[in-house]
């Protein structure tokens, strides 16, 4: 068996409580690692860091695959835009730090996968906006039936037939686990919607087609057992890493 990919996913820095401490901390909720490891791959944690926000060079030659996980929102200011008063934005410059990583993973193909928050992100990396309160825009509160729960979020998302993510998926209609109150607007330069919401037509996953694999999904696959998301994402980092440590002949 060869060595297992390695997988380096963001962070929310947070305040948080546990034994006798109350301060800030670094946040990843275990389903992702859960999800990644079930995968066959090594989970490393990667906090907001001003000097990988200049230069992710150093963090991302020690990968084999980038996970964008969810969390709080992207502030407006990424993207030119003003804060609707029910952002919330994410503290201790997770937003540039993302970016950068996001930029510089896609700009040397490597395995990308955004989930929620991960998704836009890649969005805004790419020049896209967001729509800042879906409540507002959409009339419904389907996207985020509980907060804070996933209980009885499953919706039904259309996927373009012949995308990566339709590929993934193996199926033309997903059922999908979501929990966000925001999603693209304009999307992004060298991006696409391969997948939809079908309450309403909400873009559902982003992919860039001139890479191998950049993917973006509004859902939480790593909340479903069942999903094939972060395995094929996983598979995807390893083959990549297999076809680059291959000897060449001469």
């Amino acid at each position: 068996m060869g060595a297992r990919p390695v997988i380096g996913i963001c962070t929310a820095q947070e305040r948080a409580k546990w034994s006798v401490w109350d301060q800030e901390a670094l946040l990843l909720p275990r389903n992702y690692v859960r999800a990644v490891q079930g995968a066959g791959g090594v989970a490393v944690l990667l906090a907001p860091d001003e000097q990988l926000a200049e230069d992710p060079s150093e963090a991302l030659d020690l990968l084999d695959g980038l996970l964008l996980a969810g969390g709080a929102d992207i502030d407006p200011s990424s993207y030119g835009a003003e804060a609707h008063p029910e952002t919330e934005a994410a503290p201790g410059g997770r937003d540039v730090f993302e970016i950068a990583m996001a930029t510089g993973a896609i700009a040397r193909d490597m395995p990308v996968l955004g989930i929620c928050r991960g998704m836009q992100l890649i969005n805004v990396a790419c020049g896209g906006t967001l729509l800042q309160h879906l409540p507002e825009i959409q009339g419904h509160d389907e996207h985020r039936r509980v907060a804070g729960s996933f209980d009885g979020s499953d919706h039904d998302v259309e996927i373009v037939p012949g995308s990566l993510v339709g590929r993934v998926t193996r199926e033309p209609r997903h059922v999908a686990k979501s929990h966000h109150h925001q999603g693209v607007d304009r999307v992004g330069d060298g991006l696409v919607v391969s997948a939809r919401a079908t309450v309403d037509g909400l873009p559902e996953a982003i992919e860039m087609p001139e890479r191998a694999f950049v993917l973006g999904v509004q859902w939480h696959p790593e909340a479903d057992p069942d999903s094939p998301v972060v395995g094929a994402f996983v598979h995807e980092a390893a083959q990549q890493t297999r076809r680059l440590q291959a000897p060449t002949h001469s």
